[in-house]
């Protein structure tokens, strides 16, 4: 049995932008000021934090063997994807029978595997969709069948990182399973707003 919250809570709804909008409003932590100014909210509020932290990791330097980008439009999203992986792609999502407030699945049979030419686009906490969308060197994507305790099916998408070799040693992940980088892959279930890319 594992319990996976996060799997089941959608903690974001916001959506896309159009592509002529979102460009013309700033996407860049030194116009974060101008930023704030036009959604209206305070320097010093949870909001602003939020964003700032956006900011933070579509700004950050990728590591070796990772490529990256935060889309802000629709369009953008596609288009990268696209120039990453070639048209004759698919994406993929956690696939939930149902809303179900119980977070204890077990793991069933049938697990597949969906590639390893990935993207995978984290959501982040901003006022309209914007995903921070990455593609990691000897990464693999399944589609792992649940079942939950009180009989919701799930087919959730789990990434397996078999090289860590270029991680931070300070990496969550790494922490939490207190292994240095390079020595064990790192295999994770992704959380209900993450969505995947996959060559087709």
């Amino acid at each position: 049995m594992v319990n996976l919250p996060l799997l089941i809570e959608t903690r974001d709804t916001t959506t896309f932008l159009p592509d002529q909008v979102s460009k013309s409003i700033p996407f860049s932590s030194d116009k974060l000021p101008e930023i704030l100014k036009h959604f209206s909210f305070e320097t010093e509020s949870s909001e602003a934090n939020a964003m700032k932290q956006a900011m933070k990791a579509c700004e950050r330097k990728a590591m070796h063997g990772e490529a990256m980008y935060c889309a802000t439009s629709f369009e953008s999203f596609v288009d990268w994807s696209v120039s990453k992986l070639g048209k004759n792609i698919k994406l993929l999502s956690n696939e939930l029978e149902k809303e179900t407030k119980n977070s204890v699945f077990k793991i069933g049979k049938g697990i597949q595997n969906m590639g390893e030419n990935e993207i995978v686009c984290h959501k982040m906490s901003y006022p309209y969709a914007v995903f921070l969308c990455h593609s990691i060197d000897k990464t693999v994507v399944y589609k792992v069948p649940l079942v939950g305790i009180d009989g919701t099916k799930v087919n959730a998408l789990a990434i397996c990182h078999k090289d860590t070799s270029a991680w931070d040693p300070n990496h969550p992940a790494l922490l939490f399973l207190k292994v240095k980088p390079g020595t064990v892959p790192i295999c994770h279930f992704v959380v209900r707003d993450t969505l995947v890319w996959v060559s087709n």
